[in-house]
């Protein structure tokens, strides 16, 4: 048997890495599905992502829910083979002819589902064409549908690429506001506090034009190597733009939002670098709580404004908002 099609756990980490799980649609996603609803003329076109526990829509065409039960899902038998799953009547299919799915809405009467496989070998998903009639599907219409599947499989590669800064090993801007729309959601579920730090690196042009550009790079790394040394495992680093950082603090209030700001604010004053002569750095700081109110523009400019307040004030401080 194909180990990694028993890896679960294996399977599992594989999705994890994309961090794609419970992030706002996407067009690049969306693009896919209407392409495949338009070809094939189905009325349900999904992008399912199969959790430990649930399959997840990435995109979803002609269904008004976001996730389901894996345990009643097609999906989970498409990820157990490397094959396409092809159920021409699913009423006529013993694994699907009980299912709630089409016994009840939507009313499931046909399916063919590619697994979405990583370039390591795990299937951590699908891209399904659904009928409420029976079909069937010709081999150059599932081959058409693995090609497609495998644009979704690019997709989220891309997306994983862009989420990352190369200098500094951050998440992007890009990456960086996903991770607040995904923190925003559960804190909309669940009432947890979360807190948002904006650190802007004091004087970083004349860092530049006194030292050069590599010397700016190299002050960008090691702040944020000092960041990470200093931040909790949950904690997520960004690079917003130029020397400007965030940092995401999940389950912080603002109390101890502006602790760890000004934690980080002294490690990184605290660690000069290696330059003839040593080269302090310091770092401002704006810190600011989510309210149920926020977007997560409104959340960055309420980080901003603190942030702003911090340099007019004469940096290396910490204020909040």
């Amino acid at each position: 048997m194909d180990e990694k099609l028993a890896d679960e756990s294996g399977r599992l980490a594989a999705l994890q890495r994309y961090e794609v799980l419970d992030t706002p649609r996407e067009a690049s996603f969306d693009r896919i599905t209407s392409l495949v609803q338009a070809i094939f003329n189905v009325p349900i076109v999904l992008v399912s992502l199969v959790d430990r526990d649930r399959q997840w829509f990435k995109s979803c065409i002609g269904l008004d829910i976001d996730s389901t039960s894996r345990d009643i899902s097609f999906c989970t038998y498409t990820i157990q083979a490397r094959e396409p799953l092809h159920v021409p009547d699913a009423l006529e299919d013993s694994r699907f002819a009980t299912s709630v799915l089409v016994t009840g809405k939507p009313y499931i009467r046909s399916y063919l589902g590619i697994p979405l496989t990583t370039s390591d070998g795990y299937n951590v998903g699908s891209l399904c064409a659904i009928d409420t009639k029976p079909r069937e599907y010709s081999a150059e219409q599932i081959q058409l549908l693995g090609s497609f599947a495998s644009l979704v499989v690019d997709e989220l590669e891309l997306r994983r690429i862009a989420q990352t800064d190369s200098l500094t090993g951050a998440a992007t801007r890009r990456g960086f506001l996903l991770e607040m729309e995904k923190l925003i959601a559960r804190s909309s579920r669940n009432g947890r506090p979360n807190s948002l730090l904006l650190l802007d690196i004091d004087h970083f042009k004349s860092i530049n034009d006194t030292h050069g550009h590599p010397a700016g790079d190299t002050v960008l790394r090691s702040v944020s190597d000092r960041l990470y040394q200093l931040l909790r495992a949950g904690d997520v680093l960004g690079r917003i733009g130029g020397e400007e950082f965030g940092v995401l603090l999940p389950d912080t209030d603002i109390q101890g939002a502006y602790e760890t700001a000004e934690r980080l604010r002294t490690g990184i004053a605290a660690a000069p670098l290696c330059f003839n002569p040593l080269l302090n750095v310091t770092a401002s700081f704006g810190v600011c709580s989510w309210q149920p109110t926020y977007t997560a523009d409104e959340w960055l400019a309420g980080a901003d404004k603190a942030l702003y307040e911090a340099k007019r004030t004469g940096r290396n401080r910490s204020c909040l908002n």
